[in-house]
């Protein structure tokens, strides 16, 4: 079992301390290149409605407007799914590499345009000091928009010296999270799972090594 159940429809860890850093979550093993074993866990629309509830992306009436504008239009649906899933692995390019190559400046230039294209769908409306800006006004591509917003939200003002990877080579996953603690100290994405396991596993060959031969 990876940090997220098995169980696609129940709930699971939300550990990336921001939304990007969750979107990126949802495939597990998060590896460079992919895995084999790789899982998705927002493979069709219906998946990722469920998940933009579950994390707060959406509250329950915007799930319904979601759910009654994919009803009605379902290629609305897999073009969200489809621009939601470009999104997540653009992010995850940005992130993981950390560099000028040709391949971040893709990924930047394809965020580029998807918040182009949310911005011309965004509102603003009277609210805290002055106004608030409301992104994702068309129910249809409501997710990625709003997911296009916290994208470039969080490859714009992340702290790199808080960014974390769960360490697959120790057992972890690979999900992405921000250490906050005060120490700096936070290794994995969530004690309870991987960070768990990796002691369990270890404790196991310290066992079986100490077995006479």
């Amino acid at each position: 079992m990876s940090c997220m159940d098995q169980d696609r429809n129940d709930t699971f860890r939300i550990v990336g301390g921001h939304p990007a850093l969750e979107l990126v979550n949802t495939v597990s093993p998060r590896v460079a290149g992919g895995a084999a074993d790789e899982q998705d866990y927002i493979p069709v629309p219906d998946e990722l409605l469920a998940w933009s509830r579950r994390t707060e992306l959406l509250d329950e009436s915007e799930v319904a407007a979601v759910a009654a504008a994919w009803g009605s239009a379902p290629v609305t649906a897999e073009q969200a799914l489809h621009a939601t899933v470009e999104i997540r692995e653009a992010v995850y390019t940005v992130l993981a590499r950390r560099d000028e190559s040709a391949e971040v400046a893709a990924a930047l230039e394809l965020l580029s345009l998807r918040w182009s294209a949310a911005a011309a769908r965004s509102v603003l409306v009277p609210g805290g000091a002055v106004a608030e800006l409301v992104v994702g006004t068309s129910p249809a591509l409501m997710i990625p928009d709003r997911l296009v917003a916290a994208a470039v939200d969080l490859v714009r003002t992340v702290d790199l010296r808080q960014l974390r990877a769960c360490p697959i080579d120790e057992g972890g996953c690979g999900w992405l999270f921000l250490d906050r603690s005060k120490n700096g100290s936070r290794r994995w994405c969530a004690m309870a799972d991987c960070g768990t396991r990796a002691k369990v596993r270890k404790l196991g060959e310290r066992r079986r090594r100490s077995l006479p031969a």
